[in-house]
């Protein structure tokens, strides 16, 4: 293939990347403009025009389906099949490395794999064995741990232990983790990274091998590597190869994961005169939605930076929606997807992005309440997630003690001392008696026919069960459920893994009560109890199932999983502080730009059509708060946004600091009566805060919380209100 042909329909920019000279270089590329056909086209032209070897080059991608990807079109530009050529993931490079050296790295030549979750159950398995309570000592957490070590390239011994009695625990874990998967000859994912590395620092024969071989190293996404994948690249490349890294430091979003968007001003470092080429030309969206984001983005200092402009139009405002509250946000969301669906557009084309999983729950309910398919991309629908299953458990078995299911889930979890053994003494005594799994746990305790140990843990749990039904006889449901989730010891052990996995099982254990408080008994089941209600609806939102494979279907995910994907209307929601940016973000400046690189990535998956969505008042952690929007909003031109908020004669709160934001400048702060968040009387419920507004004109509802009475909905213009 000529090197014209493999020039051909690409751009200024990309074609000097493609065919710069054979040195050390980085590209700076933004958000839809074309790495991967940079990355392919690259590799041709060392194939073609240059004569390079495949054998001679190794890129490096961050998924399997990327890599496959690169593969094929590389075979396809030139009409050839590349034998000989590495491509692949770090840790699929790194497991090829240890299959083909096994002895020279310290493994049995069958070694095995452990995925996440084995070897959350080998650390859980060895944290019982060595005596550590799970509650003190969260396998979870353990775990991070032993991979973060391992990522920083610390075996135990290199580790202090210093001061903290927790990471002196944790260590030891580590070290017989070690031990345990030496023997056993199991290798985890971090591991094939760091036993790779090492079997090149410990084998210097081994080492000049590869380095001879590999004369060309490609990396995509190096905003995501971390120290050990530096590390390994820079070893690999030693004095002699040439390194062509693609990144861009605006869309390094994975910190939590130990990734360092450092990496790409430090490779600059280490090879001084490295040169760079900036893809700016975007393929993916207007220009209103790329000026918004390069103004947002500009925000964050330290950037290597860069401007994205498209050839095509200047396309749509962005428009912008305060919602009364989340119930409103997710119901003006849905009403627009199905005005795009009425006017010839299809589920296909629309995505909805949120910050944490908690939120899918009030979208996934609209849509099922519209029939609109949908599929929550990347993770569970929200009654199917784990945690909420355990709280949904705890409730029906206070509910019905005969319900099996409900007993096995929740007998042991959380950890409560309870072995598999005790278990299956209850189930072969209920199967030989006939009875359920309560019925004979408490005959064998009457018969006294456990262990000291296991009858005071059966006892216990038994006792919780008798006690969580006593104490929320009488009480709403909403702190029914706020009870179980605190009582049980749920919430308290979800929330000692601080990964952001831990915390988002957490927030949705604070959803759950947010439902439980949202939701209104139907009529069909007047004759029940309001939890039995609760939980038949709970059973029967999980099992509508998503959208099957293949289905047209709206897409729903965090903003995490949306990296690398586009859509021609994007719903960013949640757009408020302590929401997005997270408040785990505000004391942390690092944090705080990562989570503007976030709404960064959210914005420019757009394609044509970008709506922001805010909340004046969200129930969070049980409680209904007054939220203020976003400082990233204030961050976008005014000029480029259409404020979408239905006009009603009721007033809303203005925060001081949002003065002179884009908030009042697209109208949103006109003076009314009796603001959003305002103490009212009225004349039969009392005293109570007006939460939202629904509705226009006449037909405006007000949604106020009394002390009284709780929540009521009123007819603005009937309700009297009196302002306090």
């Amino acid at each position: 293939m000529n090197a014209e042909k493999i020039l051909q329909d690409l751009n200024e920019a990309q074609r000097e990347a493609v065919s710069a000279p054979l040195e050390h270089l980085l590209v700076l590329a933004g958000a839809g403009s074309g790495k991967t056909r940079v990355l392919v086209h690259r590799i041709a032209w060392l194939l073609s025009t240059h004569e390079v070897s495949a054998y001679r080059i190794l890129a490096v991608t961050f998924t399997n389906k990327a890599a496959n990807e690169m593969r094929v079109r590389i075979q396809t530009m030139l009409n050839s099949p590349v034998p000989g050529m590495w491509i692949g993931t770090f840790h699929g490079l790194a497991h090829r490395l240890l299959r083909a050296h096994w002895q020279a790295a310290g493994l049995p030549q069958a070694f095995q794999i452990l995925d996440a979750d084995d070897q959350f159950r080998l650390i859980r398995r060895l944290t019982k064995g060595m005596g550590l309570d799970e509650e003190n000592y969260p396998p979870r957490q353990t775990q991070w741990f032993i991979n973060h070590c391992k990522e920083q390239g610390l075996r135990p011994g290199a580790v202090e232990p210093g001061h903290d009695i927790t990471r002196q625990h944790q260590l030891l874990v580590y070290r017989e983790y070690e031990n345990t998967c030496q023997r056993a000859g199991l290798v985890d994912f971090a591991e094939l990274l760091l036993r790779s590395y090492e079997l090149w620092t410990q084998n210097d024969e081994l080492l000049q091998h590869y380095q001879q071989r590999f004369q060309h190293l490609l990396v995509d996404e190096f905003q995501d590597t971390n120290t050990l994948q530096y590390n390994w690249i820079r070893l690999l490349a030693g004095g002699h190869a040439r390194v062509f890294v693609v990144g861009d430091d605006d869309q390094s979003i994975y910190g939590w994961r130990g990734a360092k968007s450092e990496n790409l001003e430090n490779f600059r470092t280490e090879y001084p005169g490295t040169k760079m080429i900036r893809l700016e030309q975007n393929y993916r969206s207007t220009n209103t939605i790329l000026t918004a984001a390069n103004t947002l983005i500009a925000n964050n200092p330290n950037r290597l930076g860069k401007q994205l402009w498209s050839a095509g139009g200047k396309g749509e405002l962005i428009d912008l929606y305060g919602a009364y509250n989340e119930v409103d946000e997710a119901r003006y969301v849905v009403n627009r997807i199905q005005q795009w669906i009425l006017e010839g557009g299809t589920r296909q084309d629309v995505a909805i992005l949120y910050r944490s999983n908690a939120q899918s729950r009030l979208f996934e309910e609209a849509l099922l309440g519209t029939g609109i398919s949908y599929r929550v991309y990347g993770g569970l629908r929200f009654f199917d997630r784990a945690e909420i299953k355990d709280a949904l458990a705890y409730l029906r078995l206070m509910e019905n003690r005969d319900d099996d299911a409900s007993f096995e889930r929740i007998i042991n979890t959380p950890t409560r001392g309870i072995g598999e053994q005790t278990v299956n003494k209850i189930r072969l005594n209920a199967r030989e008696q006939r009875t359920t799994l309560w019925s004979s746990a408490l005959a064998l305790l009457q018969n006294r026919a456990f262990t000291a140990r296991a009858h005071n843990a059966v006892q216990g749990f038994v006792d919780l069960i008798e006690q969580l039904a006593r104490e929320t006889g009488g009480i709403s449901l909403q702190e029914q459920v706020a009870h179980v989730v605190e009582a049980s010891g749920l919430r308290r052990h979800f929330d000692k893994d601080k990964s952001e996995k831990g915390q988002s099982r957490v927030e949705n254990l604070d959803e759950l009560v947010n439902a439980a408080k949202g939701f209104e008994r139907p009529e069909e089941d007047e004759e029940m109890s309001e939890l039995a209600s609760f939980l038949s609806h709970a059973a029967l939102e999980a099992g509508e199932g998503q959208a099957a494979d293949g289905q047209e279907c709206v897409q729903l995910m965090t903003l995490h999983s949306a990296k690398g994907l586009e859509f021609p209307v994007v719903f960013l929601v949640g757009l408020e502080q302590g929401l997005f940016p997270h408040s785990r973000s505000t004391t942390d400046p690092a944090g705080f730009e990562e989570e503007r690189r976030l709404c960064y990535v959210g914005m420019t998956r757009a394609q044509q059509k970008l709506v922001l969505s805010y909340a004046e008042s969200r129930r969070m952690h049980g409680q209904t708060s007054i939220q203020r929007p976003s400082c990233f909003i204030s961050e976008i031109p005014a000029e480029l946004i259409a404020d979408q908020r239905p006009k009603v004669s009721v007033s809303r709160p203005v925060v001081a600091s949002q003065k002179n934001s884009t908030l009042q400048r697209t109208g949103i702060t006109e003076e009314r009566a009796i603001a959003l968040g305002q103490r009212v009387r009225h004349a039969k419920f009392g005293e109570g805060v007006v939460m939202g507004y629904e509705g226009d004109g006449a037909h405006t509802h007000v949604h106020v919380n009394f002390k009284a009475v709780g929540d009521k909905r009123l007819v603005l213009s009937h309700a009297k209100l009196e302002a306090l």
